[in-house]
């Protein structure tokens, strides 16, 4: 497998990501519905961790980003369960 196949795969990753985001964002905006929110900033923060998954393993492999990946993933994560157990009824 060359290397240019794992590249392609993390910013496809990225752009779904952020697409699904701003595709709930906007979705949100017409409809106001909470849950439409939490799983926007979710995908926001999981845009944010493949964003570092990008900065990590393909444009400074020399530096460390595991921390913030784990961070912003939990982050994702963590919103969109604050917003289940919220919204729930």
């Amino acid at each position: 497998m060359s290397v240019a196949v794992p590249a392609v795969v993390y910013l496809l990753c990225l752009c779904t990501s952020a697409a699904c985001a701003v595709l709930l964002v906007r979705g949100y905006r017409k409809n106001r519905t909470p849950l439409l929110l939490w799983s926007a900033v979710c995908f926001a923060f999981l845009a944010l961790n493949n964003f570092f998954v990008v900065c990590d393993l393909l444009l400074f492999p020399e530096i460390d980003f595991m921390p913030l990946r784990q961070m912003s993933a939990l982050a994702g994560v963590s919103v969109l369960l604050c917003g289940f157990v919220w919204t729930s009824d």
